[in-house]
């Protein structure tokens, strides 16, 4: 009988570790217990991130993250990330989302999850104003300054693969890669838009304006995978704040007037 009520014993046991283990609390629970979201947000970005003269975070996505904070009713910490630093701060746990002009890609889908486009992120190419350049084409010979790991990065790697003599130098942030371009270290830019009037304001003597659009990407919310009831709840703060227009006035606010994309929001 003994051995019998063991052996039934450690079939349970096995029973059990063969059950898989339940999936993790969704990370919206965490939010609300602990009265604050985490938001990766890159401040070396104008405008998406950046610091004004009183050494306050402001820009579009610091903004953003305010708004969907107070949507979740919780308070907002804001942790500084780089382009090449917005994935991992995610995957280990260091932040609960990332708003920090983070292009929707294929590529990041594999390992993490967006909500719905929010924003958009236009890729334009800048140079010198007398050079002809309307095509990735007209950039042979030329040497490039990008982020690396960004959007930009990929959007000039693509571009250009077939292009003889480019040569693309990467900078590990939007602001090591402005300067470098401000200090005539390169005359070829791939980068956001909103980079471009950055470089006239610090500089109106540089010579440097937009040239084309390469791509346009859509922006959304980074979250991680299986994050189901977060990525729901930022979805509706999405949804709401496209239709009545705040984030567009947002966008506005700090892309000079322009607005989003009028298929954004109808």
């Amino acid at each position: 009988m003994f051995s019998k009520e063991i052996a039934i014993l450690a079939l349970g046991v096995f029973s059990l570790a063969s059950v898989p283990a339940p999936a993790c609390a969704d990370t919206l629970q965490t939010i609300q217990q602990r009265g604050k979201i985490i938001i990766g947000v890159d401040i070396g970005a104008p405008p998406y991130g950046m610091i004004d003269k009183n050494a306050k975070q402001t820009g579009f996505d610091i903004d953003a993250a305010h708004s969907l904070a107070k949507d979740l009713g919780v308070e907002l910490e804001v942790v500084p990330v780089t382009g090449p630093t917005r994935v991992q701060f995610l995957r280990t746990n260091k932040v609960d989302a990332i708003m920090a002009s983070f292009s929707i890609t294929p590529e990041r889908k594999k390992v993490i999850d967006f909500s719905d486009p929010y924003a958009v992120v236009p890729i334009v190419v800048g140079g010198p104003k007398a050079a002809n350049v309307t095509s990735a084409k007209d950039l042979s010979g030329k040497t490039i300054a990008v982020t690396r790991g960004t959007t930009q990065d990929q959007a000039v790697t693509r571009s250009t693969k077939d292009v003889p003599n480019v040569s693309i130098v990467r900078y590990e942030d939007d602001a090591t890669t402005a300067t470098a371009v401000l200090t005539g270290q390169q005359d070829y830019l791939f980068a956001a838009s909103s980079v471009l009037p950055v470089i006239h304001e610090k500089d109106p003597k540089r010579d440097i304006e937009y040239k084309y659009t390469a791509v346009s990407f859509p922006m959304g919310v980074g979250l991680r995978q299986n994050d189901v009831q977060l990525k729901e709840r930022v979805n509706q703060w999405v949804a709401k704040n496209l239709k009545n227009g705040t984030l567009n006035d947002t966008y506005k606010k700090y892309f000079f007037g322009q607005s989003l994309p009028a298929e954004m929001l109808k």
